[in-house]
């Protein structure tokens, strides 16, 4: 008790001094406190984020192990061009029948799967066209043009193809030519996300049965608009690869979006009305799965006799199954027991929802890491001066530890007495910071989070810049894929990765409120403090010899 009073009548009267060392604790435990609440309040966001995701799965093709596996085992100088070709041309998705196979899976709450295809207008049918040009252009334009290798994209087997003898005959596995509209069949209702989740919703009419067969479907507000169609009008669509097979289907829907993607499956690039969300037409599985068998039926091929490659020109497809999982927990477990069930590594599992959740997270990430630098750096300088501060104090008293040491108070307790007088300095000091960083955190930490999503979105921005692509792709637009292909394989992160047009919605704000955890680590930085700080003290104290430091007292 004597050592505790005699520690505070100490601190009474160096009152200058401990106001200085406190303002430094002060400055350090605010900081402390802002630093600490926007990390925990980050975790929690991530935490919280994955904890109500809904998330979805997806298996496709690896094609970027695929072509660096098929360009290791060929030589390019002696035909190895052929043979790349013909390994590229195997890179095939799984059919529906392997895809319900992996749907057995027990991590699954549910399964659903899409038949997409890429078809052009015919008769008086026009396209909407929003990219500048005629709709007359585009609607007998876009599949030859397509074809012709303009848009830089024919070639790749399952992706959009294009070909030779003008874009009619195209490789299997892709999309062919492509087309005015992108047509969707769904095997239900649960299927059509986007009217699940309100973006898109039935005006007039209906929407088809799922299970149907029948040659219905539903199409957007805009292009019933445009043509002065109604609910029963038929519209009459064709094959991109071949122009005499066309397919009459009648409309027993409209339905309007806020949708500025491209629909289920991706998106196309700008180029093609395609890739309009006004041009998306949806039907069942069932209805388009017989369209596209009777085109395979009709459908004229050949092989080409430099490459091997089988041209087909029937209407090209491609079916794409989502697995529904509760969590990530069920979506890492699922990925690991596909495997198990027998699915290769040139097959990779993804979910376009953790991508998603992932890319919103940058900006409070890259906040999160600065402020645990800051906070680092923070500490290291404040221990620092508090350091270099108590050194100066004990040589300036020096002469008092000589007296307390001289009249028989033992050297310990001596040093106990400055600890005990940082100690408490230290935490009034912390607790005056801690309130002053709990008041200020949660406006300060929103503050540098809007920081971080400009910057965040600078970036996208100039990348999209350097890579020539408009302004609109990235803040609405869908990344490049093909319609049920994914062309983001071709390259480390995709395309989609690499141009940034995809659309992510940044977390804008957290609750960065200061917590009890929060407050007991304020705490123990406070004894850290201290201790490291006295620690000089206390070396000093028992070094010196009271009665040289009375003697050599002038």
């Amino acid at each position: 008790m004597y050592i505790l009073k005699n520690a505070w009548k100490s601190i009474s009267r160096s009152k200058g001094r401990n106001i200085l060392i406190g303002i430094i604790v002060v400055v350090i435990a605010m900081s402390s406190c802002i630093a600490l609440s926007i990390q925990r309040a980050a975790d929690k966001a991530k935490t919280s984020g994955l904890d109500s995701l809904q998330i979805t799965a997806q298996i496709s093709v690896n094609r970027q192990a695929m072509m660096e596996k098929a360009k290791n085992s060929t030589d390019t100088a002696s035909g190895g061009r052929s043979q790349m070709l013909e390994a590229m041309q195997g890179m095939e998705e799984l059919s529906l029948e392997e895809l319900q196979k992996y749907a057995q899976s027990s991590y699954l709450e549910g399964f659903t799967y899409t038949l997409q295809s890429s078809m052009d207008a015919s008769g008086e049918l026009e396209a909407v066209d929003t990219t500048g040009g005629s709709s007359e252009d585009t609607s007998s334009g876009t599949s030859s043009e397509s074809a012709s290798g303009q848009n830089g994209w024919q070639g790749f087997p399952g992706g959009m193809g294009g070909g030779q003898d003008g874009g009619k005959l195209s490789p299997p596995g892709g999309m062919g030519s492509q087309g005015d509209f992108t047509v969707t069949g769904y095997s239900s209702h649960e299927a059509m996300t986007s009217f699940v989740d309100g973006t898109s919703k039935i005006t007039d009419g209906t929407v088809f049965d799922e299970d149907t067969s029948e040659k219905v479907c539903i199409i957007s507000e805009e292009l019933a608009t445009l043509n002065e169609l109604e609910v029963g009008d038929s519209i009459t669509l064709a094959n991109p690869n071949d122009e005499d097979e066309t397919f009459a289907f009648k409309v027993v829907g409209i339905y309007e979006t806020t949708s500025t993607d491209s629909g289920q499956g991706g998106g196309m690039m700008r180029f093609s009305t395609a890739s309009d969300p006004a041009n998306q037409i949806y039907m069942s599985y069932n209805t388009l799965k017989a369209v596209t068998d009777q085109s395979e039926k009709n459908a004229d091929s050949e092989t080409d006799s430099e490459t091997g490659m089988v041209r087909t020109t029937a209407l090209r497809s491609q079916v794409s199954g989502t697995y529904i999982l509760k969590d990530m927990e069920s979506y890492e477990a699922f990925e690991q027991d596909v495997r198990d069930m027998g699915l290769s590594e040139e097959y990779t599992v993804s979910s376009s929802d953790v991508t998603a959740y992932e890319q919103s997270l940058l900006p409070l990430e890259n906040l999160s890491k600065f402020s645990f630098y800051f906070f680092v750096i923070v500490l290291a300088i404040g221990a620092v001066i508090l350091v270099v501060f108590n050194i100066f104090n004990i040589r300036e008293r020096k002469y008092e530890v000589g007296v307390l040491t001289a009249i028989g108070m033992k050297k310990g307790k001596v040093a106990l007495q400055f600890v005990l007088e940082l100690f408490i300095v230290t935490f009034i000091a912390i607790l005056v910071g801690t309130a002053a960083g709990a008041v200020s955190s949660a406006p300060i930490a929103n503050q540098l989070l809007s920081s971080q999503v400009s910057s965040q979105q600078n970036q996208t921005q100039q990348r999209n810049e350097n890579f020539g692509i408009p302004d609109d792709v990235g803040q609405g637009g869908g990344a490049p894929q093909a319609p049920g292909g994914d062309f983001g394989d071709f390259s480390e992160g995709g395309f989609g990765s690499l141009f940034g047009a995809q659309v992510t919605n940044y977390v804008s704000e957290i609750n960065a409120s200061t917590d009890f955890t929060v407050v007991m680590e304020l705490m123990g930085i406070g004894v850290l403090l201290t201790l490291l700080s006295s620690c000089a003290a206390v070396v000093f104290i028992l070094r010196y010899e009271p009665l040289k430091i009375l003697s050599n007292r002038s």
